[in-house]
């Protein structure tokens, strides 16, 4: 139930005029609201190295809330060995050296699930080992571009040096990562499906994640982290939940998430576990099923709604400005202290810290995200010293140089043909014949994406320069260039098309900047990229050869390469006839005329006969619209007429 001032909505202000009832009713029915400090204890802005003991305290009570007679026990689950039948990796893209987005295809969600992942600090430079992982999980207003912990946050900074693989899922808006009974707008959501049965094997076998895990999430992630825990017992060895919702089926607690469900995007909540409070809803309250966690590493964590040092007073004591995460914060303080005095009685450990301040935003959950790091790290194994390290030789002077890079995050390593030292914001690489030289920012995830010096671009022969229409910059490697600008990002481009490209200009040619990377054709021997003035095809029989525009256009709407016209023979040729103009291919060509549009002429009898009639400069003049099948053979016109084939023999008319 995330209420990041840049999500909120307006009906979100309801919230806290929804929260004072709710709040009176549940406490008369075992939900416990601890003690919260007076507001001149509230400690000053803490900084994520530490927090004053009056933040860490841990208080208990005497009282723990029952539990609803015969509450249905939570089924313990396993996550499989291997992805299930149809799961694949759709599409990698490189945000940057040390985070990827992954598009996952998911048969239990009906399509392609983006996940983010930060990768860990010995990543490139320890390529053989695997790494614990922690399943980090977004709010009630999760966006389905980015997750909100990289939106909202410096979590990317903060884990980049650390030896884990943070996993993001992206999307889930008022979701709790569960599988729904029915459908949630229109979508497929089986989120526990995805993120328990179909991605961790993924992730395992293709992203080096190892067999230790733990999971967090803010609010609504909070919820769903304890109930993933506890449901899949043997797999996560830490789980933490930042103000989340510990005890949803307790008097008022349906119906408070059904009103935060509508407000976050109209979803029902009926659809989720079926009716109100039923059996389904308690088999997935975390409060009633805390004796699975023995064992497990648990942190948990949530304000007073008091104001604290990332709120506005509002002229009222202890009352911020923020009036829905005032009261989402207090419905979280007592789920949360009720979760935590039924774990305790069933002798399960809880780290609590309940602080005397804080509503319920993004500034609270990054502080307790950094909190809760050195308990992860000891249950899942992670030495939670950073090692010092140091840059050295021509790659120390380069860091000197570029102060941007930030520290470093290893020390040197080997890699095919030299050396390398990865910073916070970047690598430098170092090779005898090349020199030492730094890869960065869109420029150095594109690197990362083609394979970093282990791939076909090899290491970097310079550094990132700003091109001569200054609009953009670049960076040259042994094997290749790469370009970026803000308007088409960063792309490779090598080889026979690069060589075209800049025979051609580069970027101040009628090309421009590339727009996609080099695509390798599955079905045909060939390659293509995109540009902004053009499409590059290329391969080992034609060589490179532009297409654009209307041709380019008719071109794909045929099918490309792939179609009977294969490859281009030719870029583009001006006709002097009607200020026209044709490409020719494998198989036929494409004519275009301001008047007439673009139209494929196959190889063939139409093809020929319209030869014999000077083709658009004779009296037919360019087509007019596709070759057509009939009955009795093929038909196409022309301005001037038509070409009629029949028993393979074609009709000028």
């Amino acid at each position: 139930m995330a209420t990041p001032s840049a999500h909120a909505s307006p009906r979100s202000r309801w919230a806290s005029l929804l929260a004072a009832p709710l709040v009176v009713s549940v406490v008369g029915s075992g939900l416990v609201l601890p003690p919260v400090a007076a507001a001149q204890e509230t400690p000053t802005r803490p900084t994520p190295a530490q927090s004053s003991p009056a933040q860490t305290a841990q208080p208990r009570s005497t009282t723990a809330a029952p539990d609803p007679a015969g509450a249905p026990d939570a089924p313990s689950l396993r996550v499989p060995a291997a992805p299930p039948s149809g799961v694949r990796l759709d599409k990698v893209e490189w945000k940057s050296a040390n985070r990827v987005a992954l598009w996952v295809q998911s048969p239990a969600m009906e399509q392609a699930v983006q996940v983010q992942l930060l990768l860990p600090a010995q990543w490139n430079a320890d390529p053989g080992r695997t790494y614990p992982s922690l399943l980090l999980l977004d709010g009630l207003r999760a966006r389905d571009d980015a997750s909100g912990w990289t939106l909202e946050t410096k979590v990317s900074q903060f884990f980049d040096a650390k030896n884990a693989v943070v996993i993001l899922p992206v999307g889930g808006q008022s979701s709790f990562y569960t599988d729904w009974v029915s459908d949630a707008k229109g979508a497929a959501y089986q989120w526990e499906t995805f993120l328990m049965q179909e991605l961790p094997p993924l992730l395992a076998r293709d992203w080096r994640v190892g067999d230790k895990h733990g999971v967090a999430g803010l609010s609504m992630g909070g919820t769903a982290a304890m109930m993933l825990a506890q449901r899949y017992p043997e797999h996560f060895q830490f789980a933490a939940s930042y103000s989340g919702f510990l005890d949803t089926t307790s008097f008022g607690m349906p119906e408070a998430i059904k009103v935060a469900m509508q407000d976050a995007g109209g979803y029902p909540a009926e659809n989720m576990w079926g009716p109100l409070g039923s059996e389904r809803w308690q088999e997935q309250d975390p409060k009633l099923h805390t004796e699975k966690m023995r064992g497990q590493s648990i942190y948990v964590s949530a304000g007073s709604g008091n104001t604290g040092p990332w709120d506005q007073p509002s002229g009222l004591p202890d009352i911020p400005t923020n009036f829905p995460g005032y009261g989402l914060e207090l419905l979280s303080r007592m789920t949360t202290q009720t979760f935590v005095n039924k774990a305790r009685a069933e002798g399960v450990e809880v780290t609590a810290n309940f602080r005397p301040s804080g509503t319920h935003t993004w500034p609270y959950w990054q502080f307790e995200m950094t909190q809760a790091w050195p308990q992860f790290a000891a249950a899942v194994g992670i030495e939670n010293v950073e090692k010092p390290c140091a840059a050295a030789g021509e790659i120390a002077r380069v860091a000197e140089r570029q102060p941007g890079l930030g520290p470093c995050l290893t020390g040197e390593y080997d890699v095919r043909g030299g050396k390398a030292t990865d910073f916070r914001f970047g690598r430098v690489f170092w090779s005898q014949a090349t020199g030492a030289h730094s890869v960065l920012g869109a420029i150095g995830a594109a690197y990362q994406a083609e394979g970093g010096p282990d791939g076909v671009l090899g290491l970097p022969t310079s550094g990132e320069t700003t091109t001569p229409d200054g609009r953009g910059r670049f960076s040259t490697f042994q094997n290749g260039v790469i370009y970026w600008s803000p308007s088409t990002g960063a792309h490779a481009v090598r080889g026979g098309i690069r060589a075209m490209w800049q025979e051609r200009g580069a970027e101040r040619g009628d090309l421009g900047y590339p727009t996609t990377d080099e695509i390798t054709n599955p079905n045909k021997p060939g390659v293509v990229q995109g540009f902004q003035g053009g499409t590059v095809y290329w391969s080992e029989e034609t060589g490179p050869k532009v297409v654009e525009g209307d041709i380019l256009k008719a071109y794909r709407e045929a099918g490309a390469e792939n179609s009977e016209l294969g490859y281009p023979v030719t870029d583009e040729i001006a006709l002097d006839t009607r200020r026209g103009a044709f490409s020719r291919f494998q198989g036929g060509a494409i004519y275009w005329s301001p008047r007439t549009g673009a139209h494929v002429v196959p190889r063939g009898p139409v093809f020929d006969a319209w030869g014999t009639v000077d083709y658009e400069r004779g009296r037919l003049g360019y087509p007019t619209g596709p070759l057509r099948n009939t009955a009795g053979g093929q038909v196409m016109e022309f301005e001037g007429g038509r070409i009629t084939v029949s028993g393979g023999r074609a009709e000028i008319s």
